[in-house]
């Protein structure tokens, strides 16, 4: 059977597709462009081109498709639900998707599609850490407003959770909460960083408002910029409280934001 994994290239899909590669699935892979992706992704990934944002050009993508891995992007809560429909018209029977951070448009339709349906909810991914990349590179500091606890998840992990689901039976139905092992605020990541690298990385506490404007430099719109920062202002408990279901579901622990530092240190 082939599944059909959308945002292929993007941080959690392509461990999605690495993952199920591992696991001798046959794969087609979603991208705006393949000849940039046949670079990232394993050789025995077939690439297709497309976005899931136009649902209307991926009849062909969906030919033989049996399961479909969706990730909640920006742009897609518009065109989700009919992305949904034509993946289940085209034959579909199982899907998994990557919330959006909370139950939308897309989360509905996927729930209401009448198939199998296993939704992941995770919290803040560890790669969420390389936006610091270019500060610590040029200065060795990392400013940021808040210095929240967070139960961060390594996306590998959740590309794991996804292929269990899309592979096992068992899942249908589940809404799976996804963390890591620990809770660390900002300073304790930017500590543990410093170790994994090698260099003193100082950690500068900056205003609210600075944060906003530094989003909205970067071309988001001031709106969705002021609740990214919001969301740290005023994290739920959800987003700090750990919780095993990585180790339930693939059977072995979470990895550690050690692990994912040990992995990247060489890109700061």
């Amino acid at each position: 059977m082939t599944t059909l994994v959308t945002g292929a290239t993007g941080n959690t899909g392509r461990h999605v597709v690495a993952e199920l590669v591992r696991r001798g699935e046959h794969v087609r892979a979603l991208t705006r462009s393949p000849a940039a992706a046949a670079g990232t992704l394993p050789a025995a990934v077939e690439l297709v081109a497309g976005t899931h944002t136009a649902p209307e050009g991926l009849d062909a993508a969906f030919d033989g498709v049996s399961r479909l891995h969706v990730t909640v992007t920006a742009g897609l809560a518009e065109a989700g639900p009919e992305l949904v429909r034509r993946a289940v018209d085209a034959g579909v029977r199982r899907i998994t998707v990557v919330w959006g951070g909370g139950v939308g448009p897309v989360e509905k339709a996927v729930a209401d599609s009448g198939v199998e349906w296993t939704r992941l909810e995770p919290q803040e991914f560890m790669s969420n850490t390389l936006t610091w990349v270019e500060s610590i590179r040029s200065e060795g500091v990392v400013r940021e407003p808040y210095d929240f606890p967070s139960a961060i998840v390594h996306e590998a992990d959740i590309g794991a959770v996804a292929a269990v689901a899309l592979l096992d039976d068992g899942h249908a139905g589940r809404a799976y909460n996804l963390t890591g092992p620990e809770s660390l605020t900002t300073g304790e990541r930017v500590a543990i960083l410093s170790g994994a690298t090698g260099r003193d990385i100082s950690f500068v506490r900056i205003a609210h408002e600075q944060a906003v404007d530094r989003l909205v430099a970067t071309g988001v719109s001031r709106a969705d910029a002021e609740y990214v920062v919001g969301w740290y202002a005023a994290s739920d408990a959800a987003s700090r409280t750990v919780v095993d279901t990585v180790e339930q579901v693939i059977g072995r622990p979470a990895r550690t934001f050690a692990q994912w530092t040990a992995e990247h240190a060489k890109r700061f």
